[in-house]
């Protein structure tokens, strides 16, 4: 091909839609949280976009990036602007006119949402594969709002049988959401280079604090029914209730930033919370191994973003249904759970969601196939519940006892062995 697949021609969207800086930062998050040695292929930036920067600034010393021009003639233009950005860019970039002329690569980025036919976007989809280097990972754009084209749900229809990670990123014009696609399987090792992934939906307070958009909901609900409140009845006091638990419903939802321990040989806290058990059993769910599982309670007050202990690979994930006993007494033992299996280089790694006397919620963002890094952030439980961690009985043991307080992606709760 002489062309890109970014053009009227191979079904990229017709219509200029802009991807701002913090889209970009999505489209880039996959590149930028791979600790490196790695390769890049970003098709069809413009010099000068903000796509193009944010695949920039993501190389580190070891890597390579190979931009592929968004029209023909476009390469020029592109060779400048990368060059205007000194020798350290232009020694690790190199801009081709198509991707054809591009070898696979680790990380590839489509720099332009996709539009039009299903079939269309399929030919482009398929294209781009090809350039993916074994375990690698594929990433594309689609407007989030449904106009009439088959593209998107193309790529919804790909995205539930490769996908590893979507985000929707509503400050946006228009909003866009992207999906990271991986077409073959990585191996669970790839994880222990990675950095957590950015979450474009958790929304900023300060530099080390976010709420997360579950909180956002919920606090724009509340917000929502005092302004109904105080329509239907202005004379009342009654739409204070709702506006006032605004406030805390939100700080419920709080994500803050956890500084990760860098020892290979740690296990993380899934979660804040005071530890309830630390005991070695048997459960055939995960194999016939025995397991150290270690058993946190999270009031609520607890933050209640769960976070992966351990680096690895999700290889299963699944629901069982229960009661909702208070989640520090040993009924909880059989409330409703989330079950997600890691596969890591220690062995099988569980950790369990479970909910408790007042959470009915439970929300897992890890689907199978996808890479978590130690301290990852990959769901929460909404108001009080627990978090179990299993882990391979004669490969770890335990740093913390019933009593302790953990705080999640930041207290050792084992070691490896």
């Amino acid at each position: 091909m002489t062309q890109s697949p970014v053009g009227g021609a191979s079904g990229v969207s017709r219509r200029p839609i802009q991807i701002g800086d913090r889209a970009a930062r999505v489209l880039a998050s996959e590149l930028a949280r791979h600790g490196g040695p790695k390769t890049g292929l970003l098709v069809g930036a413009a010099a000068g976009s903000a796509t193009l920067a944010a695949a920039i600034d993501a190389l580190l010393p070891d890597d390579r990036l190979t931009v592929v021009a968004g029209s023909l003639g476009g390469a020029t233009a592109l060779r400048e602007h990368v060059e205007r950005q000194g020798r350290w860019v232009t020694d690790r970039t190199r801009v081709v006119e198509s991707h054809a002329e591009a070898e696979p690569a680790d990380v590839v980025i489509l720099a332009e949402p996709l539009s039009g036919s299903a079939d269309e976007a399929r030919a482009v989809l398929a294209d781009l594969t090809k350039l993916v280097s074994p375990g690698g990972v594929l990433t594309v754009v689609v407007p989030a709002t449904r106009l009439p084209s088959g593209a998107a749900d193309e790529v919804e229809r790909q995205a539930a049988l490769y996908g590893v990670g979507s985000d929707l990123v509503l400050r946006n014009v228009p909003p866009v959401r992207v999906h990271r696609l991986r077409h073959t399987p990585a191996h669970h090792a790839a994880a222990h280079n990675l950095l957590p992934a950015f979450r474009p939906s958790s929304v900023p307070l300060t530099r080390g604090m976010n709420i997360d958009s579950n909180g956002v909901a919920a606090a724009g609900i509340a917000l929502g029914l005092a302004v109904v409140a105080k329509a239907a009845r202005p004379k009342s006091k009654l739409w204070l209730i709702p506006a006032l638990a605004a406030a805390p419903v939100a700080a419920f939802f709080r994500d803050p930033q956890r500084e990760v321990p860098e020892d290979a040989g740690s296990v993380v806290a899934a979660s804040d919370g005071k530890v309830l058990g630390v005991e070695r059993l048997h459960d055939k769910r995960f194999g016939d191994i025995e397991f150290l599982r270690i058993a946190v309670f999270l009031s609520v007050l607890d933050v209640h973003v769960n976070r992966a202990p351990v680096a690895g690979k999700v290889v299963d994930y699944f629901v069982e249904d229960g009661g909702y006993a208070a989640a520090m007494k040993p009924e909880a033992e059989h409330n409703v759970a989330a079950y997600t299996l890691l596969e890591t280089a220690h062995g099988p790694v569980a950790v369990v969601q479970r909910t408790g006397l007042i959470a009915r919620r439970i929300v897992q963002r890890a689907p199978v196939g996808s890479l978590l890094a130690k301290g990852e952030r990959f769901g929460l439980i909404r108001f009080g519940s627990r978090t179990d961690v299993y882990l391979p009985a004669d490969k770890a043991t335990p740093a913390v006892a019933p009593g302790d307080r953990v705080v999640g992606g930041a207290t050792v709760i084992a070691n490896w062995l």
